[in-house]
């Protein structure tokens, strides 16, 4: 795939969302109803969909981060491993959205998320250059704000404030995939200042959103004893992270940030299930 495919992939999200309604499966949900009430149930379905979408936002980054780390020798064996299991997920979220949303705005976006899925692919099984390294971050980036839009659209339906702790949780994990992938991406050579304040940013965002989550009156003791968990790592090893110019600790990097996605994955899930 060539760079002016991704060039042009903001106009095509226009075009695509400006087709209008699309086929929508006769198993949907109704997301988009005008309803003035919202059932339990409803709610529930909610979360677990908002979960689902979330979890593609940190697809978008594990797939650039284990490209990079991969084509830069890094752990290789892992990074093939998580890459070919990440395509694998991320097709198979994106077809239950499919199936699972039926408003038009939504499914149109999902349509552009399917075309980036396929760049992706293109690239990932193309020889690894600092070229494609950076046409696969920028897809990661395209794919990142099309999911961000998918589930920012399912809590403006439900409006419920679990959404937004859900969503929080959830975005904990993209967070630390993006700071492993800005990591390798230094490393790998590319040392704009694009790429040093995406990193700061992200360890920033990170930071910010845990001590909400600690603070949070409706966790659970379990939920506490995770993010103590994660609090304790984190407190040492984003050091690692922000010395990103320093660069030499590349396997801390990947593994830590790894083990902190598990955990925050786990918490999200533990989130959904509170709402039920």
């Amino acid at each position: 795939m060539k760079r002016g495919l991704v060039k042009n992939i903001g106009f095509v999200a226009i075009v695509v969302l400006m087709m209008g309604g699309g086929v929508i499966s006769s198993n949907a949900i109704e997301v988009g109803s005008n309803k003035t009430s919202v059932s339990k149930a409803d709610i529930s379905n909610m979360m677990k969909l908002i979960d689902i979408a979330g979890k593609q936002r940190m697809l978008s980054q594990r797939i650039s981060k284990d490209y990079l780390y991969a084509g830069e020798k890094v752990s290789v064996s892992k990074a093939n491993r998580q890459l070919k299991a990440s395509f694998q997920e991320m097709q198979e979220i994106h077809k239950h959205l499919v199936d699972s949303i039926n408003d038009p705005d939504i499914q149109n976006l999902l349509a552009f998320v399917q075309l980036s899925i396929e760049d992706f692919k293109s690239i990932a099984n193309e020889p690894y250059s600092l070229d494609n390294a950076q046409l696969i971050i920028d897809l990661g980036e395209s794919m990142l704000e099309g999911s961000q839009y998918v589930v920012d659209s399912l809590k403006d339906k439900v409006k419920v404030k679990e959404s937004d702790i859900v969503d929080k949780a959830g975005k904990q994990r993209m967070l630390s995939q993006r700071i492993a992938k800005y990591y390798i991406a230094y490393q790998a050579g590319i040392r704009d200042k694009n790429t040093v304040d995406q990193m700061k940013e992200a360890v920033k965002n990170f930071a910010q959103a845990h001590q909400i989550l600690m603070q949070n009156s409706q966790n659970t003791p379990e939920i506490n004893r995770k993010l103590h968990d994660i609090d304790r790592l984190w407190k040492i090893v984003h050091k690692f992270y922000l010395n990103i110019e320093k660069g030499g600790l590349p396997l801390i990097v990947f593994n830590t940030t790894d083990d902190i996605t598990k955990k925050m994955n786990m918490i999200t899930e533990m989130y959904v299930e509170l709402s039920k």
